[in-house]
């Protein structure tokens, strides 16, 4: 069974590339063990199986995808149709042919894309938008150098559609001595970019683009959830 891929000639930008270049095949292989397993329970304190939940509250049957890491939650959760058209967006083309396979019962389209800039999709056409753990990898000051995420997003809504999302933030939270360092670290890899990423700055730009939207923390992690 194939599944169907588009590509496109992208911009690689300072803000979009480091976060997804460590994505090697080899990564991928135990994302689900070191990510979703040890450090959302020990590092992040939030269970994986909570956003697995989040998923299944929130996705529907015409939903983007944007950073697929191992495409564990797509993979998992429960469709409402067993014929869900799926697009998946990413900047590492092993991110996108890794999910691609691990969810090839639903055919999903893949798109190599810079989420920094609009995306060659069509407006409106979409019920539901996940972007789990992205904003935490994308490089800026803060989470508001980030909005530009949302704007692209938003177009892509229908009306009555929902984004949702979950991020690790760096500042305003108590994190335990291993996140402390294990997010020290990412950043100064470059892997995370969310050193001074608040609950106050999400929620602002939450504000500003949507009529109706719900936050709240697990952990280190913000869950949150806009109505268009």
């Amino acid at each position: 069974m194939k599944h169907n891929k588009v590509s496109r000639n992208i911009e690689i930008t300072n803000d979009a590339a480091p976060g997804a270049a460590i994505y090697s095949k080899f990564i991928l292989e135990i994302y689900d063990l070191f990510v979703l397993g040890l450090s959302n329970t020990f590092f992040w304190q939030c269970p994986t199986k909570l956003i697995l939940e989040f998923y299944n509250q929130h996705i529907s049957d015409q939903h983007l995808d944007i950073g697929v890491g191992s495409g564990y939650f797509l993979d998992n959760c429960k469709f409402l149709n067993p014929n869900s058209r799926i697009t998946l967006v990413d900047l590492n083309p092993n991110s996108l042919e890794f999910t691609a396979r691990r969810i090839k019962r639903y055919k999903p389209t893949s798109l190599i894309a810079n989420i920094f800039q609009p995306l060659p999709l069509e407006p409106k056409s979409f019920d539901s938008i996940a972007i789990n753990y992205l904003l935490h990898c994308l490089a800026g000051n803060n989470i508001l150098s980030k909005e530009i995420v949302f704007e692209n997003l938003n177009i892509l809504l229908k009306d009555g559609g929902v984004l949702f999302g979950t991020t690790i933030l760096g500042k305003g939270l108590s994190h335990n001595l291993f996140a402390r360092q294990l997010m020290r670290v990412y950043n100064i890899k470059g892997v995370f970019g969310n050193t001074n990423d608040t609950y106050d700055d999400l929620e602002k730009i939450l504000i500003k683009h949507f009529r109706a939207y719900e936050i709240h923390v697990v952990g280190c992690v913000a869950f949150f959830v806009d109505r268009k």
